[in-house]
């Protein structure tokens, strides 16, 4: 069997069964107040909250551990404008009917449309770009494997580390998502796999009845 370096698990912490159990809780009724809104105040967030949020989504497990991820974060108004401005393009598209009535019809509880003022006025855009190639190094072209697990395991990570930062969050996929790896300036090597959009809540910010309906446990989960 091929030897490889490991070292001790030193910072693994152990709590009692109580504190367990109270830490769960307490974790699931923070979750509990993450939602997605689609208006955003424009305040400010100083960078280095957003830099600590990629830091942390950037420990998820990944297939090799070749981590093969990229965030772009935004704050620039222009570069804003100009993903806004593609975004509703391609929106307008989707919503004239390319997605298809049944896509549509189940969108209609949540209100949304092709106008997206929200990526302008929220101070962060974060996109998050997958690797087809690469490595441990940023200088490896290896093979990635199970990218788009990792990606989405980080991602969920991001968008954790957002919000319990006190921010609010929206996750955008807007189809196609091409036009963001040019105006973000990134390779061919990447593919865009999501923008999540970051900030405070304008104060008439709502959220809608319809997403606040989660299945319960016995609907999304078995123990065998």
């Amino acid at each position: 069997m091929q030897e490889h370096d490991s070292s001790p698990l030193t910072d693994f912490i152990e709590y009692s069964p109580e504190e367990m159990l109270s830490r769960s809780e307490a974790y699931y009724e923070n979750a509990k107040r993450r939602h997605s809104i689609r208006k955003f105040s424009d305040r400010p967030v100083e960078q280095a909250i957003i830099e600590n949020c990629i830091k942390a989504a950037g420990t998820a497990p990944s297939g090799a551990n070749h981590q093969p991820w990229h965030f772009a974060a935004v704050n620039s108004a222009d570069i804003k404008k100009q993903i806004r401005e593609q975004a509703e393009l391609h929106e307008r598209n989707f919503y004239a009917g390319r997605a298809g009535e049944e896509w549509l019809d189940a969108l209609k509880p949540l209100g949304t449309d092709a106008n997206k003022p929200y990526l302008e006025h929220a101070p962060w855009l974060i996109a998050v770009f997958s690797e087809k190639k690469g490595g441990i190094t940023s200088e490896e072209k290896n093979t990635n494997y199970y990218v788009h697990e990792s990606v989405g395991i980080a991602t969920g990570i991001l968008i954790n580390a957002l919000h319990s930062s006190g921010l609010a969050t929206l996750t955008h996929t807007p189809k196609p998502m091409s036009f963001l790896s040019k105006i973000c300036n990134r390779s061919d090597n990447e593919r865009p796999y999501m923008l999540i959009i970051a900030g405070y809540p304008a104060e008439d910010a709502t959220v809608p009845a319809h997403a606040t309906v989660k299945k319960s446990l016995t609907d999304i989960a078995s123990f065998l």
